[in-house]
């Protein structure tokens, strides 16, 4: 079944993409497969396992089923100076 979702991306995850959030539909099983599709897409650099996930503004499980009208984030790591 596919949802309609809401992505947000941050740092170089919109840099690759060259927007802040655009709207999906999902048909991945959980928010890994999400972020692999999206990652094919638009090339992005990160593997799953250096990122972050939220969705609804807490922080999830990349094991989470992915929920019509979320918006889901993925937050990529930074670097202070």
């Amino acid at each position: 079944m596919s949802v309609r979702l809401s992505v947000l991306y941050f740092a170089s995850l919109r840099d690759a993409t060259g927007r802040a959030e655009e709207t999906v539909m999902c048909n991945a099983d959980d928010l890994r497969g999400l972020y692999e599709s999206l990652r094919e897409r638009h090339g992005f650099a990160f593997p799953v396992e250096r990122l972050r996930v939220a969705v609804d503004g807490a922080f999830a499980r990349w094991d989470d089923e992915p929920r019509e009208g979320s918006e889901v984030a993925f937050i990529p790591p930074v670097s202070g100076g």
